[in-house]
């Protein structure tokens, strides 16, 4: 008699972290893409208050779900390390620093851009058109304060990225053979 692997539950939280996670990895891509090209938008060119607008909506979204995230992270934690503590190698080090440093900018581009936008005229932050509270004054000198610090956690943040990326490269090809697959696999029946 062979012994089969049980199956994993439906519900697993590990899988309910992964999705989140690729959630939140394409958001954050169309935040770091959509504002990178605001920044060089001038004036009132090409749709520029419609990209703001979902800028700060997705932006919102994104603290939302990060929320959720945080929740099932501390889920995963308390049932894998109540079970056996990790080993304290270097590259344990490397990979909790990282995550801690990336889940720290998580929340602090945000909430820079959310201070960017409460600095200029209250009430000035929706998610798709629901009016969300002011969680900071109105400041026109510290506008400059919180542009920068927008810009500057946004620009981290994009290279820390690309470091978990690196540092993931065996997820990341797997994931992109799978993608080119369902694109062929799509324009073989269009």
């Amino acid at each position: 008699m062979s012994a089969t692997a049980p199956k994993p539950r439906l519900n697993n939280i590990f899988k309910q972290l992964m999705s989140v996670h690729w959630w939140m990895a394409g958001l954050y891509l169309f935040l770091l893409t959509g504002g990178t090209i605001f920044e060089r938008l001038q004036g009132d060119a090409g749709g520029r208050e419609l990209l703001l607008a979902a800028h700060k909506s997705v932006g919102v979204l994104v603290l939302l779900l990060l929320g959720w995230r945080g929740y099932l992270l501390v889920r995963v934690w308390g049932r894998k390390y109540t079970k056996h503590l990790p080993k304290l190698t270097t590259n344990w080090y490397f990979k909790t620093g990282l995550h801690t440093v990336l889940y720290l900018l998580m929340l602090a581009v945000p909430l820079s851009g959310y201070w960017l936008s409460n600095s200029y005229q209250a009430n000035n932050v929706n998610l798709f058109g629901i009016p969300m509270p002011d969680l900071f004054p109105v400041d026109s000198e510290g506008a400059s304060q919180a542009s920068a610090a927008h810009s500057r956690s946004s620009k981290i943040f994009a290279m820390l990225i690309a470091v978990h990326s690196i540092a993931q490269y065996k997820v990341v090809i797997a994931n992109w053979r799978r993608f080119s697959a369902w694109v062929v696999k799509i324009k073989s029946k269009g």
